[in-house]
């Protein structure tokens, strides 16, 4: 698997820094060939600062309030996105570094 990075280059919304893509090698599993999107990497508000990553998910309204579900969830350990995130925000910090250099 890769993380594809596409920077943000038009501030909109403010605070999405990148859309990340997932890139399925090619080879004999079942999601040889595919890509997964949807996630998001964003500026943190608040003093904390730092960077967060959003996952793929579907809004929906109920009773006029809008709420979002998301698509990929742990199956039984809650912690099992972390890794993920941590491999996308270390994806961004590659991509930002290599663009400080060509700059």
């Amino acid at each position: 698997m890769t993380i594809k990075i596409t920077p943000n280059d038009k501030g909109n919304p403010p605070g999405k820094l990148a859309e990340a893509e997932l890139h399925f090698a090619d080879g004999d599993g079942p999601l040889a060939g595919l890509k997964l999107i949807g996630f998001a990497v964003w500026e943190r508000r608040g003093a904390g600062g730092g960077r967060n990553v959003t996952f793929p998910s579907r809004q929906y309204a109920v009773n006029g309030e809008r709420r979002s579900f998301s698509l990929l969830r742990p199956i039984v350990d809650l912690t099992s996105q972390d890794k993920l995130r941590e491999l996308i925000l270390e994806a961004f910090q590659d991509y930002e570094e290599r663009a400080a250099i060509a700059s």
